[in-house]
């Protein structure tokens, strides 16, 4: 099942004749033998829940996931519009992101498939992402690489090139995590990005499996954690061998799984598995998050669930969304959201992910027409990478403070995270719903006050910060003593305000 042509940073497997000789994208083909210019990014230290550079810069993912075959990356392929691509991509970097989640092949069209058949890498798809990792260390992005689109693998399984009837491995996809020719497949599609692509800072982590499911394992969990270790161990030790060290790795789950089938133990393999370096969710909250109705509930669900997650890591690693939306409206009810709703959507869930405790503001999966994020919630991305320098997120050891902050009254839902000498909490208004969902901007400023617990003594600067508008709109100091929570009143907002406190 492997072929040890995959292994080769410089290999060109065809599919059929080779494409036309166009001019050769030098620095992306040969990105993973070479290593490439942009410091690859780490976990920042045992405990310590978010990222840095190989350097010792603070790193925060702030994204979105994105596709190869939606509108403003389709000019990748083929070499169409290499600029639109570069445009695009530009674009989001000016805006303050730092990372796109992407998968390496996208199921839902014919054409995107990285191998057909199965062990034969298709040359037009690996000049893609040649020209795309190229790209992404020029701009300076990440990607959050996962090796398949499982959502329509399975739905497109009768074309999939790993269907027996295409000379793959396997006859139904329902034992796509058990059968050892299609782990061999797996790992060897894995080996083929490492050594290709694995060189290059443009990779910020594995999605080793995308929404890992009972149904690739014939209904049943007991196989994830074998399964994960097998990919994982196989990623590291070829990345250790080649590059001298690896990138970190995560497994992603579809998260209303966890309350479907509680009975199947899924916790232990997404939150805690000893091979993996941080955790994520695709958070789907039902009702709020996937069919939202206002713009207040969904970052009431947002920020609960990270709480639970948190609960559920014993070490401390790095925590995450990365694929939330309004799945349910869009996909079941064919509704796309109203722009300047959903635009205040987006906002609320990127802050009560990142003041719950989450790394960043978490990844939205657009489920828009076309699929692309609008202005609005690329003036919110842009927004919240403007906070993050506010605290140090390299010896920020947070736990997540959101129940512990006192009562502020019906006005207003709280979220926090801190630790001894940092904090980020974020207030939002909760009694000022529009009839269309969205928060009332012309509602009399409300006036609250906090009791953060933990600080220790000393002087503390805290800078409030305007989510909407992007900048600080107020600084003030504020003194805490041992074993006292330290009161904190927020300048009044109308509809939201968030919080960093950091040590003087």
């Amino acid at each position: 099942m492997t072929d040890d042509r995959a292994l080769d940073p410089d290999c060109s497997l065809a599919d059929g004749p080779s494409p036309s000789p166009r001019p050769d994208p030098a620095p992306a083909r040969t990105a993973g033998a070479r290593g490439g210019r942009l410091p690859w990014i780490r976990v920042a230290g045992p405990g310590i829940p978010y990222f840095e550079t190989e350097t010792g810069a603070a790193w925060t993912p702030v994204g979105q996931n994105d596709a190869i075959s939606w509108h403003e990356l389709e000019g990748l392929f083929g070499r169409r519009d290499l600029a639109a691509a570069e445009a695009h991509l530009r674009h989001l970097a000016d805006h303050g992101v730092t990372c796109l989640r992407l998968m390496l092949e996208y199921a839902q069209v014919r054409h995107r498939y990285i191998e057909r058949p199965v062990g034969r890498f298709v040359p037009a798809m690996v000049r893609l992402w040649d020209d795309l990792f190229a790209l992404c260390e020029t701009v300076g992005l990440r990607i959050l690489l996962t090796p398949f689109d499982t959502f329509w693998m399975w739905l497109h399984w009768h074309r999939h090139p790993y269907n027996r009837r295409h000379g793959g491995p396997l006859a139904e996809p329902s034992r796509f995590l058990l059968d050892p020719q299609v782990r061999e497949a797996i790992k060897n599609r894995l080996a083929f990005a490492v050594a290709r692509w694995g060189g290059s800072g443009a990779l910020f982590a594995w999605d080793l499996w995308n929404e890992i499911h009972p149904a690739h394992a014939e209904g049943s969990a007991e196989g994830f954690a074998p399964f994960i270790a097998d990919l994982s161990r196989h990623v590291r030790a070829l990345e250790t061998r080649l590059y001298g060290r690896a990138h970190p790795q995560t497994v992603s789950l579809f998260g209303p799984e966890l309350g479907w089938r509680p009975h199947l133990g899924l916790e232990e393999p997404i939150f805690r598995h000893p091979d993996l370096d941080f955790a994520t969710l695709h958070i789907y909250a039902e009702g709020t998050i996937d069919d939202p109705r206002n713009t207040v509930e969904p970052a009431i669900a947002m920020g609960r669930i990270v709480r639970e997650g948190l609960a559920q890591i014993r070490d401390g690693r790095p925590f995450l969304d990365s694929e939330h939306g309004p799945i349910h409206s869009f996909k079941d009810r064919r509704l796309t959201l109203p722009e300047p709703f959903d635009d205040e959507y987006f906002r609320h869930m990127q802050w009560a992910h990142l003041a719950s405790g989450g790394a960043g503001g978490g990844m939205r999966w657009p489920n828009r027409h076309p699929h692309s994020l609008t202005a609005g919630m690329r003036a919110a991305q842009r927004g919240l990478s403007g906070f993050l320098p506010l605290i140090d997120w390299r010896r920020f050891r947070r736990r997540n403070l959101s129940g512990d902050l006192g009562d502020p009254g019906p006005g207003a839902a709280l979220f926090a995270c801190g630790d001894a000498e940092q904090a980020v909490i974020w207030c939002l208004r909760a009694d000022s719903l529009a009839p269309d969902g969205r928060l009332r901007r012309d509602a009399a400023p409300l006036g609250i006050r906090l009791s953060l617990p933990g600080l220790r003594a000393g002087r503390y600067a805290l800078t409030a910060w305007d989510t909407r508008a992007g900048r600080p709109c107020g600084r003030r100091e504020v003194t805490a003593r041992d074993g006292v929570a330290t009161e904190i009143e927020p300048p009044p907002f109308v509809t939201d305000v968030a919080l960093a406190v950091r040590r003087v």
